[in-house]
């Protein structure tokens, strides 16, 4: 698969703060990074960065190949980066139907493949935003993101906050969009056990920097690493490692 996304040796911040030091990752195309690491570790701010809402120092930020480090965040929109924030980010006063007509562009996900993939939202079509509950406005600020057809989706902590019944039914369309679909992702969260299983590869921050990278699958394997750097017991993780 080809090269998507290259971070490289990227310093970022806010004003004078610098929070990411010497950053380096990669993302092939149909790929799935989970981005870990403790409170503070610099997670929301790498995905600030990449989407042009930080302080820029150093380094370079690539997708397929084209240079967008000083790019606005609209024309990294434009370029296909679609992002789903940790509040959401829903047009309240919206129903669920306009608040994906507003937004979307061409490309395969359309409002009745949003739909289908979504059956809870297509039964609230007419409800407005704030109508909805939370699990429901976390699925709409998904298929939100689903409808700007996105080559890259950026997902900041898609289960924080929700009752357990809802972050499997939220895990099952996580699973099928990175794993059946092919979407690229990188998924932000603290439930490191849940994301693994649904990623190809894994990154944990500390402290800005880059200190673990490779499979999903071997991290969630290896117990020890996951209790070192994640503060995630045998039990299972922690709410706010």
């Amino acid at each position: 698969m080809a090269e998507l996304l290259a971070v490289e040796r990227l310093r970022a911040g806010y004003a004078e703060a610098v929070v990411l030091e010497d950053v380096s990752l990669s993302l092939r195309e149909g790929e799935a990074l989970a981005l870990l690491g403790r409170n503070g570790a610099g997670k929301t701010t790498l995905i600030a960065s990449l989407l042009g809402l930080t302080t820029w120092r150093s380094g370079a930020i690539r997708l397929a190949g084209v240079d967008i480090t000083r790019l606005a965040p609209e024309r990294r929109a434009r370029a296909g980066i679609g992002w789903v924030p940790q509040e959401r980010g829903i047009f309240r006063s919206l129903s669920v139907e306009e608040n994906l007509t507003a937004i979307l562009r061409p490309g395969p996900w359309s409002v009745a493949r949003v739909f289908e993939l979504f059956p809870r939202l297509a039964e609230r079509r007419r409800n407005l935003g704030d109508q909805l509950s939370g699990g429901e406005q976390q699925m709409l600020a998904i298929a939100r993101a689903l409808a700007l057809n996105p080559r890259l989706i950026l997902l900041d902590e898609p289960l924080e906050g929700l009752a357990p019944l809802i972050v499997e039914e939220v895990l099952t369309i996580l699973r099928r969009i990175l794993r059946e679909e092919g979407l690229s992702a990188i998924v932000v969260e603290q439930k490191a056990r849940q994301v693994l299983a649904v990623t190809d590869r894994a990154v944990i921050l500390d402290r800005g920097m880059v200190v673990h990278e490779g499979d999903s699958a071997a991290l969630l394997d290896d117990h020890a690493l996951l209790a070192a750097k994640l503060g995630v017991s045998d039990r299972g993780d922690k709410d706010r490692p």
